[in-house]
């Protein structure tokens, strides 16, 4: 599976297009915003949406999904049922952090632990790991030791957990519980900043490093 970054909105999201290399079939992950930017770079990669996969519904993750998915009519997959009043909050998310404009959607697919997502021929798996929002998952795929974490863990640190209906605990359970197990091999793309591995955040990282 081949993966490409595109920084985008005031937040500098970390907005990703994933793509199967047999087929060219690609994903739009969190596409927060910045429309033009995300349609110009998969011309330039000349692969052919096929689905938008959400992390979370945080507006700088979620608030140009609907636009896209009506532009391209494509179906949307994520995140769990529990961001749905984030979803639902769109238009006073992008009132609130001067956001363009962002219409509510109902997900083709609510997703849950334990799910798998396909994108062309290549199967990723789904991980729910609360915290930083109730309804968060992680997409992680085995064969490239690769997981796509939104914003639960970054490099140096972790989600903030002070929005509406975030816990620290919870987040922490969810790093420590469920994605640190996977190995320190697997490379992650956060929501935010620099790649990683979660065997380095497992050494260093002063939120969720063993003691």
């Amino acid at each position: 599976m081949k993966y490409r970054i595109i920084p985008v909105t005031a937040f500098q999201q970390n907005c990703t297009l994933i793509w199967c290399e047999q087929t060219r079939k690609a994903a739009v992950v969190d596409p927060g915003g910045d429309l033009e930017h995300i349609r110009s770079v998969v011309t330039e990669e000349g692969v052919t949406l096929e689905k938008i996969l959400l992390t979370h519904a945080h507006i700088d993750h979620a608030g140009g999904t609907a636009a896209l998915a009506e532009e391209f009519a494509l179906p949307i997959e994520g995140p769990h049922i529990e961001d749905k009043f984030w979803i639902d909050a769109l238009p006073q998310q992008s009132q609130m952090f001067g956001f363009p404009p962002a219409n509510p959607f109902t997900p083709d697919r609510w997703l849950d632990d334990g799910d798998t997502v396909t994108v062309g021929e290549q199967r990723l798996q789904v991980i729910h790991c609360p915290g930083h929002t109730p309804g968060h998952v992680v997409f992680y795929h085995p064969e490239s030791a690769l997981a796509l974490v939104g914003d639960v863990l970054f490099q140096g640190s972790i989600g903030r957990t002070d929005f509406p209906k975030g816990d620290h605990g919870t987040l922490i359970r969810s790093i420590r519980e469920k994605l640190f197990p996977l190995g320190d091999d697997i490379r992650f793309i956060p929501g935010h900043g620099p790649m990683s591995t979660f065997g380095a955040e497992r050494r260093s990282n002063p939120f969720v490093a063993e003691r």
